[in-house]
């Protein structure tokens, strides 16, 4: 099972299963004891956050954006003919296995309230892989 949390929230070590804290920043203070795994990558980048905090951009945009960055092309596809990694493909299918199998918890600096995060985004392109 996939699930979604703030990484402030409380921590509840029987029903969230492995934390992943899925943001390109970690957070100032955060200690290593608040998520299991921290995978960056699945984040939105900065240029695509910034644009939409500062409201350059809807948050329909923020999602097309969003879900494009996932799946782009990583400088290792450049590197290899044959093998492509193509974005966060794998992870996902990582994430999308251990679910299947354990809870698993995706997580932000965002409140536990917020209906425009990147890890509702996440969390739903993972329970379709």
């Amino acid at each position: 099972m996939i699930t979604t949390k703030s990484v402030y929230s409380p921590i509840d070590k029987k029903r969230d299963g492995v934390r992943v804290l899925v943001s390109r920043f970690r957070g100032r203070g955060l200690p290593t004891t608040a998520y299991d795994a921290w995978v960056p990558s699945l984040g939105p980048s900065e240029k695509l956050l910034k644009s939409f905090l500062d409201k350059k951009i809807t948050w329909t945009q923020f999602q097309r954006e969003y879900r494009a960055e996932l799946f782009a092309d990583g400088p290792v596809d450049k590197k290899n003919h044959l093998i492509k990694n193509h974005g966060q493909k794998f992870t996902l299918r990582l994430i999308s296995a251990l679910g299947k199998r354990e809870t698993v918890t995706l997580m932000c600096q965002c409140s536990e309230t917020e209906p425009m995060c990147h890890r509702r985004i996440l969390k739903k392109i993972i329970e379709t892989i």
